[in-house]
């Protein structure tokens, strides 16, 4: 199903307000939008952009848009001043999307009206759907686990009622639910391998993936100050994968809850391939 000029517009507008060009750029790739991004400002771009991916009969354009609708509908504000205006933007958009002939639900699900209750509908959806390929390539996988962490973490953080919802509030956390969901692929993943000693320390790595030569970091921002330096961090930690005998690519994910780090091109600098002395690293950066 096509996407409309005029429903892009109302979706375009209301999340354009919800973060950096950066972090919406994160959140329309892992919904599937595709790539690349357009140019131009906030007040075009994402409308753009949807109404792009909305055209391509290659793509499922449902599926897009509610991964780009998924946290803006299913989250109030932190602010309370702030819930008056996400509740009348949220109803403009549930209007937009009548007008279409389509309902939101929670969890990123649109689905066409008349298809009877909301479980039969999501049924018909998800039997619609092609079974995505395998990955050809470890890269192809882990990207998709990366750019995807987020929308993993929000059916944990927003659980049924009565039941603890889980949070992702520190460098642990992300760890964790990171290595959950490579450990059905990987099979020899090791946690918290120490690396060879620079400037007379030595550190600890999130994860080494000895069969691929690929280990991950992992950074939770946790305040301003943290996101000056961080940059700082990742600097350091390229020197001291950069020693590891089977470290020969590093994939640095930075996950950025409140949105706080404010050049996430600055950090992309790091990434390329760094040779000194015949040791060589090939680093990655995902700023989340």
């Amino acid at each position: 199903m096509r996407l409309s000029r005029s429903l892009c517009s109302i979706v375009g507008e209301a999340i354009a307000g919800t973060g950096s060009h950066a972090s919406l750029e994160s959140l329309f790739l892992s919904a599937g939008a595709l790539g690349p991004p357009p140019d131009g400002p906030h007040t075009s771009k994402w409308k753009e952009w949807l109404y792009r991916t909305g055209q391509d009969e290659s793509v499922d354009g449902l599926a897009v848009l509610g991964g780009v609708l998924e946290e803006f509908m299913d989250l109030p504000p932190r602010e309370q001043r702030e819930e008056a205006l996400w509740r009348e933007t949220r109803t403009r958009i549930d209007a937009a999307l009548e007008e279409n002939g389509l309902r939101y639900f929670r969890f990123g699900r649109v689905i066409p009206q008349g298809e009877g209750t909301e479980e039969e509908a999501t049924r018909a959806v998800l039997n619609s759907q092609s079974v995505p390929a395998r990955p050809a390539q470890v890269e192809e996988l882990l990207e998709t686990i990366v750019k995807g962490l987020r929308r993993a973490m929000h059916p944990l953080t927003h659980r049924r009622r009565g039941l603890e919802a889980l949070a992702f509030s520190n460098e642990y956390d992300v760890q964790d639910l990171l290595h959950a969901m490579l450990r059905p692929w990987i099979s020899d993943i090791r946690p918290e391998e120490f690396t060879p000693s620079y400037a007379g320390v030595s550190t600890r790595m999130d994860f080494l993936l000895p069969r691929h030569g690929l280990v991950i970091e992992t950074k939770i921002i946790r305040d301003r100050a943290h996101a000056r330096r961080v940059g700082d961090e990742l600097i350091i930690d390229v020197e001291h994968y950069r020693r590891h005998p089977e470290c020969r690519r590093l994939w640095c994910v930075v996950y950025d809850p409140h949105h706080l780090i404010t050049n996430s091109e600055s950090l992309r600098d790091l990434e390329g391939t760094r040779s000194i002395g015949g040791e060589e690293v090939t680093v990655r950066v995902f700023v989340l």
